[in-house]
């Protein structure tokens, strides 16, 4: 066996490995087209997934567009879809679960069912050149999606085709990468039944809510990070798990009573003291906790409702005692439970808070109709320094973009 066979071999391995850590399915699908354009040296790719029997686009990466953006900015998410038939080139891949190999996109030989649509090209001053098309396809023969790699590039970043041996190693890495897949989406669907308890309970907390809220709050987390300079691998595990502690923000709300959460109007401060409580609640469902994501989904649900100015809530409480809210651990000069201020609040806490808040603002509501955007964003400005803190405040504005991607990517019913 060759060396370089066997650096493959140990390459996809090492992938596998990363892959299989991960545990959030829009995060492992970013990671396994990153992961697929390094196997192979590809400039370009896109990740589909299937979704109401239509292709999806997930994600797409340009190396070449990237670099023309602002340090730190990504491009934006897609809400296209294709159909799942020949007419396209990753829809002709997924149709026939078969990989789709071609040496020049502007050179299709006659008579073949797929085309290639350039306008994506034209758009951004870019070209496509040699593609690869590699289906997802679990061990029981479901089709999940498809990679797409675009462009292979020679050691002095010339495009060149795609080889036979680039498509066996994709194919390989398919593989591995599906399963990690699977693996990913089984965990979602755990967290988005535990979720769906609560809005059996409460009808604001739909899944819709608690994607997007996961979403902005992963990229709240992302940017933030990157202002601070924290190195990009920690960045990446962090990200991964503060977005599915975001999605359990409010789980504890199944504790609370029906006659509170369903009221269809504004809550008395009797009410809402109560409803204070599902903070407390839901902690208390990682009280022993397995891992960093339980031990960050506390942080989360204990204190997403602190301000950096001191006036949220729980503050220090017993989560135990009947009623979390009047059981102090500490108390502030008024004798009520003292409350977090600052850097003191979890830092999941402190961006699940401007995530949780912008998108009840821009939604809906029994007591409120939804703000106008701009509006929203002003009191979100106004709001740094006093609910919010201002790096995270920050943060947001500079990420607007993919905030409102992600906002429409799941829309309410």
């Amino acid at each position: 066996m060759s060396s370089k066979r066997r650096d493959y071999r140990n390459l996809i391995f090492e992938i596998d490995s990363e892959l299989s850590k991960i545990q959030d399915a829009d995060i492992l699908l970013e990671h396994i087209l990153l992961e697929a354009r390094r196997v192979v040296n590809a400039e370009a790719g896109t990740i589909y997934v299937v979704e109401g029997g239509l292709l999806a686009f997930k994600y797409t990466q340009n190396a070449t567009l990237e670099k023309r953006l602002p340090p730190g900015e990504k491009l934006p998410l897609s809400n296209m879809t294709i159909p799942i038939d020949d007419s396209r080139i990753a829809g002709y891949a997924a149709n026939n679960k078969k990989v789709l190999r071609i040496d020049d996109a502007y050179a299709i030989p006659p008579g073949r069912p797929y085309s290639f649509n350039p306008s994506f090209d034209k758009q951004n001053d870019w070209k496509t050149g040699s593609m690869l098309a590699v289906p997802l396809v679990s061990s029981a023969g479901n089709l999940l999606g498809v990679i797409q790699v675009i462009n292979a590039m020679d050691e002095e970043g010339k495009v060149i085709p795609f080889t036979k041996g680039d498509e066996t190693l994709v194919g390989h890495f398919a593989a591995s990468a599906t399963g990690a897949l699977q693996r990913a989406y089984m965990t979602r669907a755990m967290v988005l039944r535990m979720n769906r308890m609560a809005e059996l309970r409460d009808p604001k907390e739909t899944g819709a809510h608690v994607n997007r809220v996961a979403g902005y709050a992963a990229e709240i987390y992302e940017r933030w990070a990157f202002n601070r300079g924290i190195p990009e691998k920690e960045r990446d595990k962090t990200k991964d798990t503060l977005k599915m502690a975001a999605m359990l923000h409010d789980v504890g709300k199944v504790a609370i009573s029906d006659l509170i959460l369903k009221k269809p109007a504004r809550f008395t401060p009797e009410e809402y003291k109560i409803m204070q409580n599902h903070t407390c609640f839901g902690a208390r469902l990682f009280d022993d906790p397995q891992s960093e994501l339980d031990r960050i989904s506390a942080e989360v649900a204990l204190t997403h409702h602190e301000n950096w100015d001191g006036s949220g809530y729980p503050g220090k409480v017993d989560i135990f005692a009947d009623d979390p809210v009047n059981a102090p651990l500490e108390t502030g000069p008024d004798g009520a439970p003292r409350r977090l201020k600052g850097e003191e609040i979890p830092l999941g806490g402190r961006i699940v808070s401007v995530a949780d808040v912008y998108d009840a603002l821009v939604s809906k509501r029994v007591y409120k109709e939804v703000w106008e955007v701009e509006k929203v964003y002003e009191e979100i400005r106004s709001l740094s320094g006093k609910k919010f803190d201002p790096e995270i405040v920050t943060a947001f504005f500079e990420i607007r973009p993919r905030i409102e991607d992600i906002r429409s990517r799941y829309p309410d019913e």
